[in-house]
């Protein structure tokens, strides 16, 4: 797993959380706040302040809630990702070809298009807009200097 992977769980989770412990969006619990900002002493919460507990019953509800939401949320968008693999394939294609798109590109593979080439892109394959860069023995985006 990636450090980008893990940070997007990590972030999903943290979402779902507040999701139910803070903002009251648990059906099982209501529109409750479940405890307090659980906060470092050097970072804002007072030494003096107690922790917040709750019993294990809420714990496991709150568990089980959030469990539920990522649940959900991961179910509902690999469903999206498979009803539209067409568009993420040339979403690939396009960065592969372009190495970046931007909203226009992303607009015309939604509506099923092809992707419209960005507005200073020229194609390396093209004669006519062609501009060979003297060799240089740097690899790389200095190569471009």
């Amino acid at each position: 797993m990636t450090t980008g992977a893990s940070n997007d769980i990590q972030r999903a989770t943290q979402l779902a959380r507040n999701m139910v412990t803070k903002w009251g969006l648990s059906e099982k619990l209501g529109p409750l706040k479940f405890g307090e900002d659980e906060g470092s002493p050097f970072l804002g919460r007072s030494a003096g302040s107690p922790a917040t507990f709750r019993s294990d019953e809420t714990s496991k509800i709150i568990d089980s809630e959030v469990k539920m939401i990522i649940d959900t949320c991961y179910s509902r968008s690999q469903k999206m990702l498979n009803d539209n693999i067409d568009k993420l394939h040339e979403m690939a294609s396009a960065l592969l070809m372009f190495e970046t798109i931007n909203a226009d590109q992303i607009d015309d593979i939604m509506a099923g298009a092809k992707p419209r080439a960005p507005k200073d892109w020229t194609d390396d394959n093209d004669s006519i807009n062609k501009t060979k860069a003297p060799k240089t023995s740097i690899k790389g985006p200095a190569e471009e200097l």
